[in-house]
């Protein structure tokens, strides 16, 4: 009786014992379960405060400009240092004699800005409503001079020596479209001299080919602006044309009604009245309209 009773407690303690090393094993897992998932929480919770959220690129702008061809030099200038100042505005100008430009808006074709060589160009685009009067100025003003090939022979220094035999060709810019043909036009029409040149004339697009025309001597001379002859050490000025025999020139500018980057559009139309774009245009010959 007593061998089973004694039998009966030994096996009643083993299973006791087991039981409590059990528990204190399922205890020791838990703890280390919970330790490892406080661990990776605060990994997980360290490394999320240390991501540092993404920024979205600069989205750019792009402004097209439509601009007359004697202006190509001082505004390749100016694009630097504005586009330096403005880095998600994009400036690409789309440089042309100001009637055809002109043409080009009226016509639907894409543009932020009209800088033109003709008050009348921009007239012709605010009287049908393509560009605001309020936000269009007259900027600059131009000389008209005669230019000849730097290695040139013939004397020309005034109007009626364009008559002359040896001066076989003259350039002129296409009167109906370039502002400076068109104020030739005008000037030899003054002095009496217009049909009598017609056999001599050569037309050309806008008036950097009338520069290069002469450059290369296949003309005696040609009709540009001040500012175009400076930029070429290959003519020299033959002349200046009395500016009593045209027209003023003036360089309005203006903000085209259609552009999609209003915004843009008029910081690029304000700065262009900036001193500092203006003495850009000075260094290139300009003269700053009163």
């Amino acid at each position: 009786m007593f061998k089973k009773l004694n039998s009966y407690r030994l096996f009643s303690m083993v299973i006791a014992l087991v039981l409590v090393l059990a528990g204190c094993g399922n205890a020791e897992n838990d703890t280390n379960k919970n330790t490892s998932a406080n661990t990776n929480i605060s990994s997980n919770a360290s490394t999320e405060s240390t991501v540092e959220p993404s920024q979205e690129p600069v989205q750019t702008v792009e402004l097209t400009i439509s601009a007359a061809a004697s202006m190509t030099d001082a505004l390749t200038d100016i694009q630097k240092s504005f586009e330096t100042a403005n880095p998600s505005i994009k400036l690409n100008f789309n440089f042309g004699a100001s009637g055809a430009l002109q043409q080009q808006i009226e016509q639907g074709a894409p543009a932020d800005l009209f800088l033109s060589a003709a008050v009348k160009n921009m007239t012709a685009l605010v009287d049908k409503q393509l560009i605001d009067s309020t936000q269009q100025v007259n900027l600059l003003s131009n000389e008209l001079v005669v230019v000849v090939p730097s290695d040139g022979t013939s004397v020309i220094e005034k109007m009626e020596d364009l008559t002359n035999k040896e001066v076989k060709n003259i350039a002129i810019g296409i009167p109906e479209s370039v502002p400076a043909g068109n104020y030739a036009k005008k000037a030899l029409t003054n002095v009496k001299l217009w049909d009598a040149l017609q056999k001599k004339s050569v037309q050309a697009k806008d008036v950097r080919q009338v520069l290069q025309y002469v450059e290369t001597g296949n003309v005696d001379a040609g009709f540009v602006y001040k500012t175009d002859a400076l930029t070429s050490d290959k003519v020299k000025v033959a002349f200046s044309v009395d500016p009593a025999s045209y027209k003023t020139i003036e360089y309005p500018i203006g903000i085209v009604k259609a552009t999609k980057h209003m915004e843009e559009a008029d910081k690029f139309y304000t700065y262009l009245q900036s001193q500092e774009a203006l003495d850009v245009f000075v260094k290139y010959g300009f003269s700053v309209s009163e």
